[in-house]
C-alpha cells in the first residue's frame, strides 16, 4: 500500500531541497503545517483504500470539519500532545468528467481532491528519510515517498492555472530554482517528464504566467514573500522560469 501513496503539495519543497545545505543564494522554505498525500487509482480500483481508512481510524484520525461545521471527507485530522495535524488526500483524474479541484467520493466518510498531473508523481518520485517526533510525542524514523522535482513543478503549474494562489507560485519557483541541478541546468529538471501531455501543458502555463516580469507568477511570488510587488524578485523569477522551459 505504501507504493500507492506519495507526498505532494506544500511540504514537498522542504523535502526535495536540502534545508541544511541550501544551494547558493537560496533561503529556507517557509514550510507548511498541511500534509497532502496523493493516492493512486490502483488503490481505489482494488478497494485497498479500505485498509488505509481502517489504519487512519485506528491511529485516531477522523474526517475534519470546516468552519461551517460540515464534514470535509477529503481532509482527516488528529490531535495529540504536540498539537493538531491534518492530511488532505488527492487522486489523479480517472474519469472523463473528472475536473481538477473537485471531490471524488470514495466512501461515506472518505474522499479525495482531483489533482491534474498527480499520476506523474508515481513516475517521478524519490525516497526521503525523515526523523523526528510524532504528534503523539514518539520518536520515529521512516522512509517516505515524495514526488520528484519534475512532477512537483508540473502539478504546481497546473494548480496555479486553476486557482492562481500566491503560495502555489512561490512553491513552484522554489523547487524550480533550488532542486537538483536547477541552478546549473534548470531545463534539465523537466526532462524526465518532457514527453508527457501534462508536462507540455504545464510548460504552456509557465510560459504564459511566469516568463514576463509583470506576469501573474512573478508578481504573486513577490506578493507571497514581501506582501507587495518587487521588481528584483519578479525579474529573478521571470528570468529563471524562462531558462526552465528553454
Amino acid at each position: 500500500m505504501v507504493d500507492d501513496m506519495v507526498i505532494v503539495g506544500g511540504l514537498a519543497p522542504a523535502l526535495l531541497v536540502d534545508q541544511v545545505d541550501l544551494p547558493e543564494g537560496a533561503q529556507p522554505h517557509v514550510g507548511t503545517v498541511d500534509l497532502d498525500i496523493g493516492i493512486s487509482l490502483a488503490l481505489l480500483e482494488d478497494e485497498r483504500y479500505r485498509r488505509l481508512t481502517s489504519r487512519l481510524r485506528d491511529a485516531g484520525f477522523a474526517p475534519d470539519v470546516n468552519e461551517d461545521g460540515r464534514t470535509t471527507r477529503q481532509r482527516w485530522t488528529i490531535r495529540g500532545p504536540a498539537g493538531r495535524a491534518t492530511v488532505d488526500f488527492l487522486v489523479p483524474p480517472g474519469r472523463e468528467d473528472d475536473r481538477g479541484g473537485t471531490i471524488r467520493s470514495i466512501e461515506s466518510d472518505f474522499a479525495a481532491v482531483i489533482a491534474p498531473g498527480l499520476r506523474l508523481a508515481f513516475q517521478d518520485r524519490i525516497s526521503v528519510r525523515m526523523s523526528g517526533t510524532t504528534i503523539m510525542g514518539e520518536s520515529a524514523v521512516r522512509d517516505i515517498l515524495v514526488c520528484g522535482p519534475a512532477a512537483f513543478i508540473v502539478m504546481k503549474a497546473l494548480a496555479f492555472a486553476g486557482r492562481g494562489e500566491n503560495k502555489d507560485a512561490y512553491d513552484l519557483f522554489y523547487v524550480a530554482r533550488n532542486a537538483g541541478r536547477g541552478a546549473q541546468d534548470p531545463a534539465g529538471i523537466l526532462a524526465p517528464l518532457a514527453t508527457e501531455p501534462e508536462c507540455r501543458e504545464a510548460i504552456g502555463v509557465i510560459r504564459r504566467d511566469f516568463t514576463d516580469l509583470d506576469a501573474l507568477g512573478p508578481r504573486r511570488v513577490a506578493e507571497f514573500l514581501l506582501g507587495r510587488p518587487d521588481e528584483s524578485v519578479q525579474a529573478e523569477v521571470a528570468g529563471f522560469m524562462r531558462r526552465l522551459i528553454g
